[in-house]
């Protein structure tokens, strides 16, 4: 990768700034970097105020700005604080505003400057229903965006230039120039961003997340992954299906599973063994650092792979994904242990390193089997794109690559004919053809598509709108959470796209996005508001290069005006709204979103070890998602082991089923957070079972005032 004094441009944004450069003796003064600093904070005080106006909360939902009257009944402190922070950006950049629009045409041009502001606009907000209603937020969204970039911008023209001299003496140091294309190997770089990663994710995993389930999948895949740590590809059947009903979970006469593919939980089974499940994301989200600055380093240089190290270790998407335990984190480590062992195959010519890419491949497909076929197409297309005409020996080492992969991957057929009879059967759509239908759940489009979830599946069917509707939710997901930036991630793309400057590496990044979305296109759902787009996540590494890269371009252009050190405005820039994200973005969404997301939180322990449950039956009163799901998570894998038993209260009938099955123990009756609003209540215990059987719910006091 050519360093930015190597990169030709004709146009930069030195035109920012041009009383500060031509004024040298207040650059030094005081009240230069006093400037810089006040708006810095304007930039920050506007970030958390425009964070509040936001309604998000931690139920299923994508999250939107509300109607402006909404927003100013529910927080005028904050609509008081944009509002000040718009019109001081406003008067600022109307200052500058004449030279910005000298550099902006004759760089991008009319037709490229509208493509990108369209894309900022459209990108600014989430979907809704009401197309009267969505415009306006679009409007309200992408001025906040505008006003968020607007004071970065003066906050970075606003540095002096020898404060900017020491900034960009110490940026050098950090994102080296003269070894810029140097492939990155690992060093004390490297390690320490990984470091902060997996340390970041434990503690947001033990104070956000409460090292507790809260996605429906997420119980399934622990049930599965403490079973398959003792060793067992099933358990014995509940005494009581009703009682002991959960999602994801197949029930049969002899025996219940979970019927998801077996990757992820005999990867988070090895957690289980040593005691430390919630422990195995974060590490596995740390080496993802080191595996992605290889592989950033490797297509593109050493200084594209430090930017890139920058970006992933403070994005909210890649920290709280590292947080929880879902499937993802480990698809993206397995994806790029392929991409660098290819990379290195191509470099070496070895073919020992398509066994070991191959090997990766296949396990992606068992972690999730479409991500599979994703990264299966995107790095073999790669292993064919060879410069020299090297015909026989892509051939040779493309065979590798599907062989191992295909002999990888064959480890689940034995699996799917233990569980549902058929090697080619898998236990995941055996379930969804029984429960929703069959064939909804699979790829395709037709009007028997989708499971008809209400906010989630927006049209009966999957056609060509839900591909647009679900594409279009998503983008806006990525341009939230890929870096946290109040101006938005995808802003820093569009300017590479429109520079003119695209390599082929960035051509590269940009189809691979475009694979991995093209195959999520062809299936139903567009994976929900739980953590981003997570059906998306593969693209985040290309993503952050193209980021990477979109930034350099900035870098570039800067440098190329007259004035010392006018990259590094971009460089400060682009690292204030990376610390910006880490300060404020982060701690908001986790107490926001995460903090007792959907409902589900732990607590049920806490009761069991202050009432002294011991071997009991324990009836928890609620609905089956948030409330039993939460207790249910607790539950030994022998129902008649000598411990707290958590059953679900579901109805009378389920409830004297139950106690026929445990008749010798003590009851305890647990209303859940559904129906206390505050955690697990005791609300009666310990009971015989005829007691238990004859209990009632007492009736619920009036309010005073009708309520």
């Amino acid at each position: 990768m050519a360093g930015p004094s190597t990169v030709p441009s004709e146009h930069g944004l030195a035109p920012l700034t041009p009383a500060y450069d031509r004024a040298p003796a207040r650059e030094t003064a005081p009240g230069g970097i006093g400037r810089a600093l006040a708006w810095l904070a304007l930039a920050l005080v506007g970030e958390i105020a425009r964070l509040q106006l936001v309604r998000a909360g931690n139920l299923v939902g994508y999250q939107h700005y509300p109607a402006p009257g909404d927003m100013w009944r529910a927080t005028p402190w904050a609509c008081i604080a944009v509002a000040v922070q718009g019109a001081l950006a406003a008067w600022g950049l109307a200052r500058v505003w004449p030279r910005l629009r000298a550099w902006l045409l004759p760089t991008y041009g009319r037709g490229r400057l509208a493509g990108i502001a369209a894309l900022f606009v459209l990108s600014s907000a989430a979907l809704s229903r009401e197309p009267m209603a969505f415009a306006i937020e679009l409007v309200v969204a992408s001025l906040l965006q505008a006003i968020a970039l607007a004071t970065i911008v003066l906050a970075a023209a606003a540095v002096p230039a020898g404060v900017l001299g020491t900034i960009g003496a110490r940026l050098r140091g950090l994102l080296p120039e003269r070894e810029a294309d140097a492939p990155a190997t690992l060093d004390r770089f490297a390690v320490a961003a990984a470091a902060w990663v997996a340390l970041v994710c434990a503690l947001l995993a033990v104070l956000a997340y409460q090292r507790h389930p809260h996605v429906p999948d997420e119980v399934s895949y622990i049930y599965q992954a403490r079973y398959f740590a003792h060793g067992m590809l099933t358990m014995p059947a509940p005494p009581s299906r009703a009682a002991f009903d959960l999602d994801l979970m197949t029930y049969e006469p002899s025996r219940w599973y979970s019927p998801v593919p077996p990757g992820w939980p005999a990867v988070l089974a090895l957690g289980y063994r040593l005691g430390v499940p919630w422990l195995v994301n974060p590490l596995l989200n740390g080496a993802n650092v080191l595996l992605a600055y290889l592989l950033v380093g490797g297509v593109y240089g050493r200084r594209t792979a430090r930017w890139s190290v920058l970006l992933l270790p403070t994005s909210p998407w890649f920290l709280f994904m590292g947080m929880n335990v879902m499937t993802h984190t480990l698809a993206l480590f397995a994806a790029l242990v392929a991409a660098v062992s290819v990379a290195r195959m191509r470099r070496t010519g070895r073919l020992r390193w398509g066994v070991v890419g191959g090997t990766a491949i296949g396990l992606v497909s068992v972690i999730r089997p479409l991500e599979g076929l994703a990264v299966a197409i995107v790095l073999g297309l790669w292993t064919l794109w060879r410069r020299a005409p090297h015909r026989r020996v892509a051939i040779a080492q493309l065979s590798a690559l599907a062989l191992a992969s295909m002999a990888a991957g064959a480890v689940v057929l034995p699996y799917n004919r233990a569980i549902s009879g058929s090697a080619t059967t898998f236990p995941l759509m055996a379930y969804t053809d029984a429960m929703y239908g069959k064939g909804v759940n699979a790829l395709g489009f037709g009007p028997d598509k989708g499971m008809h979830w209400p906010g989630l599946d927006p049209f009966p069917g999957h056609g060509l709108r839900d591909v647009v509707v679900n594409a279009a939710l998503n983008t806006f997901q990525v341009n939230v959470e890929l870096l946290g930036w109040s101006t938005g991630a995808l802003l820093v793309i569009a300017l590479l796209l429109g520079s003119g400057r695209m390599r082929r590496e960035d051509w590269a990044m940009l189809a691979a996005i475009g694979v991995v979305v093209g195959l999520h296109s062809v299936y139903w759902f567009s994976g929900g508001p739980d953590f981003g787009a997570r059906y998306w996540y593969l693209i985040i590494v290309p993503g952050i290069a193209l980021a990477a890269r979109g930034i350099e371009t900035l870098e570039a252009s800067a440098a190329r005006e007259p004035g010392p050190h006018r990259d590094a405005r971009v460089t400060l820039g682009a690292a204030v709204l990376c610390a910006m994200a880490v300060i404020a973005f982060v701690p908001w969404r986790a107490v926001d979103k995460y903090h007792h997301y959907r409902g589900m939180e732990p607590g049920v322990e806490r009761l069991a070890r202050e009432h002294r449950f011991g071997r009991s039956l324990v009836l928890v009163r609620g609905n089956r998602h948030p409330d039993y799901a939460s207790a249910a998570t607790y539950n030994p894998l022998d129902l008649h082991a000598p411990q707290p038993v958590y059953a679900w209260d579901r109805d009378p009938a389920t409830r004297a089923e139950v106690l026929r099955a445990y008749a010798d123990r003590p009851v305890w009756i647990v209303a859940g957070p559904t129906v206390t609003g505050h955690g697990f209540q005791v609300v009666a215990g310990p009971l015989t079972a005829r007691e238990a059987l004859a209990w009632r719910a007492p009736t619920p006091t009036p309010r005073r005032g009708g309520e």
